[in-house]
């Protein structure tokens, strides 16, 4: 299997890798002039023959495109918390195909943690980048800047799923029922999980008032990124929908 690269710079029919990525395939991979990788960049992947190659930069010619399979597009609303746990959390979406990562800052959200969210994005963001590459994904989930809960209640997507303990139904149950119904288009999904603590009751009234639908992740109490790994996992698994 090829290595697949992030694209850093790409140009109609050439691209080039910059910085790190360069350095990691000039010197620690040794390529030489000639040799095919996989390229992607805007969305795609195609397969690239190394042109030049140096310490900070490695070009490519672009040729015939690859094929990669549909996903179901999840934006998962994500509490923030513990900033190591945060940082796993969103490396470990990255890898589970995730479109797009939104940061809230919910009413359990530790205040010092609120006030530094911001100094972190461009850390999270580079950690999924790292994380695409190492995953074979086509591009990079979007990171976006941290918002309250309010801000993003009114995310666009099919099917929006909140998971809450105090909720009966679990959450493959919850998304089976929809798909069946056909009440609701299953060709994207937003899924949102608490801090640590959980979702308070207020917020959980503003989820439902913003019509997303409430679901168990089960007995037991997870860790907040464990929570959102496990509900990623679940949604993933319907991702052949009709």
């Amino acid at each position: 299997m090829r290595r697949r690269f992030l694209a850093d710079e790409v140009n109609g029919d050439t691209a080039a890798l910059t910085g790190q990525n360069a350095t990691h395939v000039a010197r620690v991979l040794r390529a030489k002039v000639g040799q095919e990788y996989e390229i992607a960049a805007e969305c795609r992947v195609r397969l690239g023959t190394i042109t030049t190659v140096g310490d900070e930069r490695v070009e490519f010619a672009l040729g015939e495109e690859i094929s990669t399979p549909d996903i179901v597009p999840i934006t998962l609303v994500l509490a923030i918390f513990k900033f190591d746990r945060f940082e796993w959390a969103v490396e470990k979406a990255t890898e589970l195909g995730v479109a797009r990562v939104v940061p809230i800052v919910a009413r359990r959200t530790e205040s010092h943690l609120a006030q530094s969210a911001m100094k972190r994005v461009e850390r999270w963001r580079r950690i999924a980048h790292e994380a695409s590459q190492q995953s074979r994904r086509v591009s990079p989930p979007v990171i976006a800047d941290p918002v309250k809960l309010k801000e993003a209640l009114s995310i666009e997507a099919g099917l929006k799923l909140v998971c809450a303990e105090s909720e009966d139904q679990v959450l493959p149950s919850v998304i089976a029922q929809e798909r069946r119904s056909k009440a609701t288009d299953l060709h994207s999904v937003a899924l949102a999980i608490g801090p640590e603590g959980g979702w308070t009751d207020d917020e959980i009234n503003m989820f439902q008032g913003a019509a997303w639908l409430s679901a168990s992740l089960g007995p037991t109490i997870l860790r907040a990124e464990t929570a959102a790994i496990a509900a990623i996992a679940v949604v993933a698994s319907f991702s052949v929908l009709s």
